[in-house]
């Protein structure tokens, strides 16, 4: 009893010693300022409008202000998203949500382009320009005024609003065991399970609920892909894919690039996941390797098991973090005395994981559907990547600074899933079971690039032929599956499944073209690791002073300064799974 009071009082003494942040004062806003509807913003948008700008330093200090006002404004946008996606099935968080959307954010929009064009008029920015930041955030300002029409504000609306679907259509989504209802990712857990029988059944159950919908789900992307299309036009491009370059400010690669990475993964990533699928069906000792075999330990042993509960993921991840770097721990810790962490499974709840960053606080919040397995402990670890990067950049000067890239942000978590194998003895405490872990870990990647390869370049057909039909959309997602997938896998008897596999890819519907990053990230992440491995202290310094740089610098100079290349040529590639193979312990 004594030992227990005296771990209670330490750990109490350690969050009280945890410095909390708090939101900066305002010297823009006023302390009591919240956002309510359009007629609370308008003044503070007048003033920036009328303001005079008769120096670089009024400039800066007008920037400051515009940084203020965006910062309190996406936030509150931030919790209406958290709380509609944690609750999907309360109508009045919903309702707050797509008030912003539909009332607040169209009046937004063409206040937010006069203000780019003051600065971008201003004489004083070509000289502010030079200063490190300051120069992606003029071009990104640039940007910006060349891709603004106000015909596509309603668009803008109505494709938030109609997106906003999918995670109702998704979060619904439940099936019966044995008497409970599941979320698709509860039961999903169950593919691990070595009862052959019970995986086909639950198998059939989460297939057969997703296509449940299926109509539903082409008619709403199909939806999405008109209004899409139609802003693109509205703003001088062909397609939308084009549009959405320009729009993510991709100034370091081009769709050439990204033709190229297909390239590369089909050419040094397919093979390997051939060879993986040979060898697993091999162990199993099956006829047939069907998408029920696919998550199994190929030795029959049960399910790994990462933790219990959301509570113990939490402790365990920040012991995990903490042993990398003190830094790191505070974190999470920090999150969690926050209550900015939402990290089990539940009916009604959106799907998906994800770090939101609260851009006036600074502190994230972490959004998962966990369970117990294994990959829902690689998702913390990936989404707190993305927490750290956040408190890295939290006090640069300005919000622009802080918006890095998203080729950074997911190098940020994707690097952080590796850089922490070091430390999963914490959930596996058995050798037998950590060898296991890393193992998985390893055979995850070559899926995920794959994959990755797979939904980009589909959204690439999809959106350089926006008039096709159902029939054709089918045809090209099968031809591009087959081209990325492994050819051991038996599919017969399953093929309406994999007709509409894409369906499951939240990105497609709510972020689109937001997926390819993921794979040039995971590249950039096995070269951390690499970096990593040969010096643990060096690695790690060039990871943290790269997430430091938030959004000063580009995409490559951010690479280098992690210590790695942002390359996407089959050599490099080669190289890289070269790396990844001796780490398997796989020949070639």
């Amino acid at each position: 009893m004594e030992s227990g009071r005296s771990v209670y009082f330490w750990v109490q003494i350690l969050i009280m010693s945890l410095s909390i942040p708090t939101r900066p004062a305002r010297t823009f806003l006023k302390e009591s300022f919240q956002v309510n509807n359009w007629s609370d913003l308008k003044p503070y948008f007048d003033a920036l409008l009328e303001r005079p700008l008769t120096s670089a330093e009024e400039l800066k200090a007008w920037l400051r202000d515009r940084s203020e006002l965006e910062s309190a404004i996406s936030e509150d946008l931030g919790w209406r998203y958290i709380k509609m996606t944690c609750y999907t099935e309360d109508k009045v968080l919903g309702d707050r949500y797509t008030d912003f959307i539909q009332h607040i954010q169209p009046e937004i929009a063409p206040v937010s382009d006069a203000l780019n064009k003051k600065a971008a008029a201003c004489p004083f920015l070509a000289n502010l320009a030079k200063e490190e930041g300051y120069d992606i955030m003029t071009r990104n300002l640039k940007k910006d005024i060349e891709l603004f029409r106000e015909e596509n504000i309603p668009l803008f609306t109505e494709i938030n609003t109609e997106s906003q679907k999918y995670a109702q259509l998704s979060g619904a989504m439940t099936v019966e065991w044995k008497g409970q209802e599941l979320t698709l990712q509860q039961a999903s857990v169950m593919l691990q399970e070595t009862d052959r029988a019970l995986r086909e059944e639950v198998y059939h159950k989460i297939t057969d609920r997703r296509l449940k919908d299926k109509e539903l789900m082409d008619e709403l992307y199909t939806k999405l892909i008109r209004i899409r299309h139609q802003v693109a036009v509205n703003a001088g491009f062909g397609n939308f894919r084009d549009y959405m370059f320009k729009s993510y400010g991709r100034f370091d690669y081009t769709p050439q690039d990204c033709f190229d990475f297909h390239h590369s993964i089909s050419s040094e990533v397919v093979p390997l996941l051939e060879e993986l699928a040979e060898e697993r069906k091999a162990r199993l000792g099956v006829d047939q390797l069907r998408p029920w075999d696919k998550s199994v330990d190929v030795e029959g042993r049960a399910p790994l098991k990462a933790f219990d509960g959301g509570k113990d993921l939490t402790e365990k991840s920040i012991t995990c973090f903490s042993n990398l770097d003190p830094y790191l721990g505070d974190c999470l810790r920090v999150m969690r005395e926050m209550g900015h962490l939402d990290l089990e499974s539940r009916k009604g709840k959106a799907p998906g994981g994800y770090n939101y960053p609260l851009a006036e606080i600074g502190v994230p919040f972490i959004f998962m559907n966990a369970t117990s397995t294994m990959r829902d402990m690689t998702t913390l670890m990936h989404e707190g990547g993305h927490a750290v990067h956040n408190f890295l950049t939290k006090d640069l000067a300005l919000g622009d600074f802080k918006n890095p890239p998203m080729e950074v942000a997911e190098l940020a978590s994707m690097s952080m899933e590796l850089i922490s194998m070091d430390q999963w003895s914490i959930f596996f405490p058995k050798p037998e079971d950590l060898a296991r872990a890393r193992a998985e870990q390893l055979e995850d990647i070559i899926e995920t690039l794959p994959w990755v390869a797979t939904i980009d370049k589909f959204q690439h057909w999809v959106y350089e032929h926006p008039d096709h039909t159902l029939k054709r959309r089918k045809e090209q997602w099968n031809a591009t599956f087959q081209e990325f997938s492994d050819t051991v896998t038996d599919w017969r008897g399953l093929e309406e499944a994999r007709d509409y596999l894409w369906q499951k890819q939240l990105h497609l519907y709510e972020v689109p073209f937001y997926y390819i990053e993921y794979g040039m990230a995971q590249l950039g992440a096995i070269a951390v690791w690499r970096n990593f491995k040969n010096d643990p202290k060096k690695g790690l310094a060039g990871y943290m002073n790269a997430l430091k740089l938030g959004n000063l610098k580009t995409i490559p100079e951010i690479y280098k300064a992690a210590g790695i290349k942002f390359d996407f040529s089959t050599a490099y590639i080669r190289e890289l799974m070269k790396f990844v193979r001796a780490e398997m312990g796989l020949k070639g």
